[in-house]
């Protein structure tokens, strides 16, 4: 604690005790400012999320992109009618004493840092998924958010969707049968990656120190920019921590598993026939063996179809049936009782999900004010990020199956995989310390 308060007073955050904040709670009545860090996709769709309420307040956008920090303040003003103040450095921003909550939209590299610097300055943090880039970082944010008392939500909206919420209705009430078996498949096109580009000169108005911030210093290059980063190990997981952190988490969450994976077995490869712009795997199959039941993920980038006509999905196995969702659709298939001529359970289909970001940002806004335990706290964003990591891990260091010990924190039988544990973060960035 007392290393990590110094290296951030030393980069220049100050108001780092959480009691300079507007205050320990916030009344249901008041309305909740906001701020963002890293404005360009997501972390803006989630802040319009928010000011779809009326209890929330845009105060402070922060983006290392000037174009795309005007841009889209200019969306807020216009729609909103609000008119926050703008920052490129979000220490700057931490200063701010009016807000109460920030958005973490940034690259993953940058997850830890942001969301820790945030709680020193006694703000809540909505944080995108995954948690972190690293099992350390994860570590790190759970520490944090426990030290400093504020509601952490990490962006694993799926728990607080309809689809998925009556699909644990349903295997938590035994209504189909002892659950077995969740195999999950996620086929995108955009994981294979971008064609192969030169670097180039920094745009202007990017700060582009800034956007690596503890990640190695590299040339630009637009392929490891916007939207695209995630490809890369510096700054993401792949299409394996895109999507496979949300649907990952359901396979946990059908028997609230509350560690992470003991053992993996795991197949990562790039297989697609041309040669593109990545580091990620475009293929990957991993086998996450429980006490009772077995999660299976499997992914082919560049391949649009898979399993029942889904693109991506998944499917709990049960004894009596077996329920196949994704985010918009839910199909529950009976088993046949041969015996007694009759299906084991009922035929279900719901086939009106809708986006549940709205939601997962309510109850995050909810429990702010309440004090109650959210959706997704740290502790469950970090045991579905480490599902990620190790079976990245595994594959990256050429280890078929990979054992944790989640006690000690390492590898028992990989030396490699260890070093892949805790980043090595870029002067004059430091790794908060818990």
């Amino acid at each position: 604690m007392k290393q990590s308060a110094l290296a951030t007073t030393a980069l220049g955050l100050v108001n780092l005790n959480p009691l300079t904040s507007r205050g320990a709670t916030i009344a249901p009545t008041d309305k909740i400012n906001v701020a963002i860090i890293g404005c360009n996709n997501m972390g803006f769709g989630i802040l319009k999320h928010h000011l779809s309420y009326a209890d929330a307040n845009c105060v402070a956008m922060c983006d290392v992109d000037s174009r795309v920090l005007n841009e889209r303040a200019d969306e807020i003003r216009k729609t909103f009618n609000q008119s926050p103040k703008l920052y490129k450095d979000f220490r700057k921003m931490l200063e701010q004493k009016d807000i109460d909550a920030v958005i973490v939209g940034t690259p993953d590299h940058w997850h830890c840092l942001a969301a820790v610097y945030s709680l020193q300055a006694g703000k809540h943090v909505y944080v995108e998924k995954p948690m972190a880039n690293t099992i350390a970082e994860c570590n790190i944010m759970v520490k944090a958010a426990n030290y400093y008392k504020k509601v952490v939500q990490v962006g694993q909206q799926q728990r607080s969707g309809a689809i998925f919420q009556k699909s644990m209705e349903f295997i938590k009430t035994g209504k189909i049968g002892k659950l077995r078996k969740v195999n999950i498949w996620a086929n995108f096109g955009y994981g294979i990656g971008p064609e192969i580009k030169s670097d180039e000169a920094i745009p202007a108005g990017v700060d582009y120190d800034m956007w690596l911030g503890p990640a190695p210093e590299r040339p630009f290059n637009v392929n490891r920019f916007h939207g695209v980063w995630r490809l890369f190990w510096d700054y993401g997981g792949g299409l394996m921590s895109d999507w496979g952190v949300h649907l990952l988490d359901m396979g946990i969450w059908a028997k609230d598993l509350v560690k992470p994976p003991e053992k993996v077995l795991v197949y990562g490869a790039n297989t697609y026939h041309e040669k593109r712009d990545r580091e990620t795997f475009d293929s990957m199959t991993v086998s996450f063996p429980k006490d009772d039941y077995v999660i299976n993920w499997d992914m082919t980038a560049g391949v649009q179809h898979g399993p029942y006509g889904m693109e991506y999905g998944i499917a709990f196995v049960g004894d009596d049936a077996t329920i196949v969702a994704d985010r918009t659709k839910m199909f529950v298939y009976p088993e046949w009782d041969e015996k007694g001529k009759k299906a084991r359970a009922e035929e279900f289909k719901f086939l009106d999900g809708k986006d549940s970001h709205r939601e997962h940002v309510r109850n995050f806004l909810d429990c702010i004010k309440s004090g109650q335990k959210n959706a997704c706290p740290p502790e469950t964003g970090r045991v579905a990020a480490l599902h990620v990591h190790i079976a990245n891990i595994a594959a990256r260091v050429g280890e078929p199956v990979l054992l944790w010990d989640d006690e000690k924190n390492l590898f028992t039988n990989s030396k490699a995989a260890n070093e892949l544990i805790t980043p090595i973060y870029r002067s004059p960035w430091t790794l908060p310390q818990f």
